[in-house]
């Protein structure tokens, strides 16, 4: 029996944002690419050599591709500026009408970062900030002795070489040493 593999990529998690709407839309569009590429092959009578089944059909796939992507980075734009804090509705409709595909390049540029929420109650808080402004939860982790912020799977902290396993204890390790008696 194989064994499936449960944890999820950050891409994966990406793209289960993109709204069912525009999977239909993109299937739609790949539809109606392939209906111009028949329709293109069988109305035909010139004879001429650019519109052969082998070049067609390539270039019927990568349009089709194209289509289907840029249909999938709208819907991904919709649902995205909605979550991080941005208008959903209006950089749709830019991503939509800014040709070239430049309204979608303009949003990943402008995009806002997203919020993230406290642990301890749940408020919505910006990037960066190093407690919560409801509750006061300390954010980030620091170090118990240098009090430099360090990173949660840290087993030292870089900056001191302070084991931080032991949080409870405010000891440094230089004078734990056993005093003689």
């Amino acid at each position: 029996m194989p064994v499936r593999n449960d944890t999820s990529t950050r891409f994966m998690d990406e793209v289960r944002i993109i709204p069912p709407w525009a999977f239909v839309f993109a299937a739609f569009g790949c539809v109606l690419v392939a209906v111009a590429v028949v329709y293109a092959l069988a109305t035909d009578k010139s004879g001429d050599r650019f519109f052969t089944p082998l070049v067609l059909t390539p270039f019927g796939i990568l349009v089709a591709a194209l289509v289907a992507c840029y249909i999938l980075l709208i819907g991904y734009v919709s649902r995205d500026a909605g979550r991080r804090g941005m208008s959903g509705l209006l950089w749709t409709l830019i991503a939509i009408f800014i040709p070239h595909a430049l309204g979608i390049v303009l949003y990943f540029v402008l995009r806002k970062p997203r919020t993230a929420n406290c642990p301890q109650c749940n408020t919505g808080v910006e990037p960066g900030y190093g407690f919560c402004p409801q509750c006061q939860c300390r954010l980030n982790p620091v170090c118990p002795a240098c009090q430099r912020g360090v990173d949660p799977l840290c087993k030292f902290c870089p900056h001191c070489g302070r084991d931080l396993a032991i949080n409870a204890n405010p000891i440094p390790a230089a004078s734990s040493q056993p005093s003689p008696s």
